[in-house]
């Protein structure tokens, strides 16, 4: 079971859409009757954050009937969540159900389509993702990527070692900086350092010196397929993972350059899945 989403999250979203109340149902005199709430898939998709749809209806005081877990995978006309209550806690937690619900099965849709297209032609491959997250929707995006079957490439700055040019720069240069790796993995011994590479010179040097993981970035399928041969002839047993500009499109031809790892971002970026909702009365 993925993780969820903690009480103070749930409250900050209702909170942020409801601060004063709901000003139509109060008007309309609704908020007593009672009714019933139903989302249903419009569209193939891999559901995410369907424990915290549930979650946001409950603290507006209606109660769950029924909802599929995050990670499930349905067809068109599926019913995902369902809940009954008083109109008044129905129309409260409606919209930010149905955003959780878009907006982080949308990513893992995405997410699922890359790793089965991937996996398709190198099961052994292992799909990671970048902090590149819009700001406070991580553990959002995190949830959905692992829904969709992928796995954080790092959650932030302080755990995990990855290099980059931007990072040289103040050590000497990439020379420079790779004159110290030993030093580097004696001082932390339980990390893997992880080094990009921009061009197939800089991979070679980087997996020369000894690294645990060389990222090559934005390097086309054809180029990346000859380097990573030569990468496992002249440094065998180091991990390759290649980045940059990888999404649905060209899944696949980077699945097969032989790399250990694809590191994207894409899934992050692009449209909702499409929901349905459906709000009755149950009363006569």
């Amino acid at each position: 079971m993925l993780y969820q989403l903690p009480d103070s999250e749930i409250n900050r979203f209702i909170e942020e859409d409801m601060p004063y109340g709901d000003l139509t149902t109060l008007l309309l005199g609704i908020g007593t009757q009672e009714g019933e709430i139903t989302f249903t898939s419009r569209e193939a998709t891999t559901l995410c954050c369907t424990e915290e749809a549930a979650r946001v209806l409950e603290q507006c005081g209606a109660s769950v009937s029924f909802f599929l877990p995050s990670g499930t995978t349905v067809n068109r006309n599926a019913t995902i969540l369902s809940a009954k209550g008083t109109a008044g806690s129905l129309h409260a937690g409606w919209k930010v159900a149905l955003n959780l619900l878009e907006y982080a099965s949308g990513i893992a849709t995405r997410t699922r389509n890359i790793v089965n297209l991937a996996k398709e032609v190198n099961p052994a491959l292992c799909i990671v993702t970048t902090r590149k997250s819009f700001p406070g929707t991580k553990k959002v995006a995190i949830k959905a990527i692992l829904a969709g079957g992928a796995l954080p490439h790092r959650l932030g700055l302080s755990e995990s070692v990855l290099v980059f040019r931007q990072h040289t720069a103040f050590c000497g240069g990439l020379k420079g900086f790779l004159q110290t790796i030993a030093a580097l993995k004696a001082e932390v011994p339980e990390q893997k350092i992880i080094v990009e590479a921009e061009s197939a010179e800089d991979a070679l040097n980087i997996a020369a010196a000894g690294v645990d993981v060389v990222q090559i970035d934005k390097l086309r399928p054809e180029a990346l397929s000859l380097l990573v041969q030569q990468i496992r002839e002249e440094s065998p047993g180091i991990t390759i993972s290649a980045a940059g500009g990888i999404n649905e499109k060209n899944a696949s031809a980077y699945a097969e350059t032989g790399v250990d790892m694809l590191v994207l971002s894409s899934v992050y970026f692009g449209k909702p899945s499409d929901i349905a909702v459906s709000i009755h009365s149950s009363q006569p």
